[in-house]
Order: structure tokens, then C-alpha cells, then sequence
């Protein structure tokens, strides 16, 4: 097998297994009882698969994962439960796509994670804003944008501690060039 189509075939097993984590992590999350929690909050777990894809494979691969990532909650939890996934992942990749490859400088992965954390918690509020047709959504805002910034530096920190194992097993851990 020649370079090319190995270096294919390595992306592509790799997209798999992201996949895979991402509905692991959507699905394991769903079934917590976390104290605390309000109805339909969840933590965010599966968006470290996202991020990882946005940093080290690019934007199209990660929009690819979001986009899956919202069909598998789609099929699993509801076509409410889908979109707000949808409208949560869109939002959060456009801003972190933004701040990491439009801005002249980029963001630490902290900021970036917490800006992405906080733009998938005011998607989903926009989106339930259309399936409510009302602002009872924003009742929830307050909560969630906070519940948004703390899980945003927790996928941070997440990702970064798993780093040094997808090292070990070979996977790219160096930051695509910007652009």
C-alpha cells in the first residue's frame, strides 16, 4: 500500500473511531443523574472529540463529526433532542472555527473550549426558542451559559490530559498549521 493511500486509510479509521467515542460519550452522558442538573443539561463529554477533530484534522472532518454526532442523538433521544444537538454543535464549531483559524491570533485551548462551550448552550437556546416559539427558553439561559463556561474548561483540560496516550498510539497531536 503506498503512502497516500495508507495516510487515507489511517484518517479514515481514525474518523471512526472519533465517531464511535463521540456516541459513546453522547450516550454514557444521557444516562448520568448528575445532582444539580436541571432537565435536558448534560455535560458536554462528546465535545472533546469535536475539538480534538477541529485542532489536529480540520474544520471539515469536525463538522462531519458534529454533524453525526447530532444524528446519533437524533436517533437515540428524539428529533427534539437531535436539533437542539444541531443547533448547539453548529454554533459552537462556527465560533471556534472562527476564533482558530479566521482570527490573526489564536485563542489558547482553554478560551477556545469555554467560547465553544458557551456558543453551544446559546444554539441550543436559540433552538428551543423555535420549537417553543416563546422565551421560556431563556429561563434556562442563566444556568445553562454558566453550566456552558464550566464545562467548557473541563473539555479543555479533558482533551489535553488525553493527549500524551493518542501520542503513544500514534495519532497526530500537532496543532494543524493556520489556515
Amino acid at each position: 500500500m503506498r503512502r497516500q493511500e495508507r495516510s487515507k486509510a489511517k484518517q479514515i479509521a481514525l474518523s471512526g473511531m472519533l465517531f464511535a467515542l463521540a456516541m459513546a460519550l453522547s450516550f454514557a452522558e444521557g444516562t448520568l443523574t448528575i445532582p444539580g442538573l436541571l432537565p435536558g443539561m448534560k455535560l458536554g463529554l462528546a465535545n472533546v472529540v469535536v475539538m480534538y477533530a477541529l485542532l489536529f484534522m480540520g474544520p471539515k472532518q469536525a463538522l462531519i463529526l458534529d454533524l453525526l454526532k447530532a444524528l446519533f442523538v437524533f436517533l437515540v433521544s428524539g428529533p427534539t433532542a437531535g436539533f437542539l444537538s444541531l443547533c448547539g454543535g453548529l454554533l459552537s464549531l462556527l465560533v471556534m472555527w472562527l476564533l482558530y483559524d479566521v482570527l490573526p491570533l489564536r485563542p489558547t485551548w482553554f478560551i477556545l473550549s469555554v467560547c465553544g462551550a458557551f456558543a453551544h448552550n446559546v444554539g441550543q437556546l436559540l433552538g428551543a426558542g423555535v420549537i417553543i416559539s416563546s422565551s421560556m427558553s431563556l429561563y434556562y439561559a442563566p444556568v445553562m451559559l454558566v453550566l456552558g463556561l464550566a464545562m467548557g474548561a473541563l473539555t479543555a483540560l479533558i482533551l489535553r490530559a488525553l493527549l500524551p496516550a493518542l501520542d503513544k498510539l500514534g495519532y497526530n497531536i500537532r496543532e494543524r498549521k493556520q489556515g
